[in-house]
């Protein structure tokens, strides 16, 4: 609820800025029209760039404390292909993946300095799943090696890529592009995804997943 609120403020705020800018736009009096014009459109530039930035932020949830960010699980389908299931809290999706090795690839904001001071929790987003093949000729022939976790991403603002490229012009944001590297895929295989101070961690869950790491 968290990041829906924070979505549901910048969109109003937004909202301000576009009505400004129409009013701008629209006023009567002429004599300084070139100006109106020119601070108006800046001005609506800027309400879809903020209404853009409340529709990303809303795909965020907050980090959990005592449970794991995901769970994947791999179901085989033949041929090095698999369904896999991400469930992230109650929401679960399905994709298709190949290969011998999966990568997931997440996004975490960290708040400092006044924002951790009002409560704003640490937040995060899946952003993609990977596959890949050890043989190079299978590498280049697969179909399915990359499937898109990230949603709200329909419009043309990279929130992850403007805060990590901004970090440093603003002190209460953490921008962290976060990743666990290439793990084995083996049918039947469940893993959990955490999240510790050195970064992301996927955890075996059953006999599949352990036998997979253990003979990789």
């Amino acid at each position: 609820m968290q990041y829906l609120g924070l979505a549901v403020v910048v969109a109003l705020l937004a909202l301000i800025v576009l009505l400004v800018a129409l009013r701008m736009l629209l006023g009567g009096n002429w004599l300084l029209g070139w100006l109106r014009g020119t601070c108006g459109f800046l001005l609506l530039a800027l309400a879809g760039v903020v209404g853009s930035v409340a529709f990303e932020v809303s795909g965020y949830q907050p980090v959990p404390s005592d449970k794991p960010l995901a769970t994947v699980s791999f179901q085989g389908q033949g041929n090095q292909r698999y369904e896999v299931a991400i469930k992230q809290g109650r929401h679960q999706r399905s994709v298709v993946l190949e290969g011998d090795l999966w990568q997931l690839d997440v996004h975490v904001l960290h708040w400092n300095g006044l924002a951790a001071l009002i409560g704003l929790e640490s937040g995060y987003r899946l952003e993609r799943i990977s596959g890949r093949y050890l043989s190079v000729e299978q590498q280049e022939q697969a179909r399915h090696l990359q499937a898109s976790l990230a949603e709200n991403k329909s419009l043309p603002v990279d929130l992850g890529h403007w805060l990590r490229v901004a970090e440093h012009d603003i002190p209460f944001f953490e921008s962290q592009a976060q990743r666990v590297s290439f793990m084995p895929i083996a049918d039947g295989a469940v893993y959990e995804i955490e999240l510790s101070p050195t970064g992301l961690l996927a955890k075996p869950v059953n006999a599949e997943a352990s036998r997979a790491l253990k003979d990789w």
